[in-house]
C-alpha cells in the first residue's frame, strides 16, 4: 500500500481524488497529488485511466451508445462526399 494511504485522513481525501493520483498543473507545470496547485490553478490527471483489452462492460456500453445502428453508421466521418464513387 502506498505510504500516502497511511497518513491521517488519507482515505477521506481519496474519496474526492480521481482514479489517477498523480496530478499536473497546466499553468505552472508542477506535479502533486492534490487537485489544488500552490499557484491557485486546478491540477489535471497526468495519465489516462487504465484500459483493459477484455473490457468487461464493452458489450453493454456499445449497446447503450447504439454502435452498429443505422444512425451511428450515418454519423461516422468519411473522406468522400455523398454521391462520389470510390476510386
Amino acid at each position: 500500500m502506498p505510504a500516502i494511504l497511511h497518513e491521517p485522513g488519507a482515505r477521506d481525501r481519496l474519496a474526492f481524488m480521481p482514479r489517477t493520483m498523480l496530478q499536473r498543473c497546466p499553468a505552472c507545470s508542477s506535479y502533486g497529488f492534490s487537485r489544488e496547485c500552490d499557484c491557485g490553478e486546478t491540477r489535471v490527471a497526468v495519465a489516462p485511466l487504465r484500459f483493459s483489452p477484455e473490457d468487461p462492460q464493452g458489450d453493454r456500453r456499445r449497446q447503450r451508445e447504439g454502435w452498429g445502428s443505422e444512425e451511428w453508421v450515418k454519423n461516422l466521418p468519411t473522406p468522400r462526399k455523398e454521391g462520389e464513387e470510390e476510386e
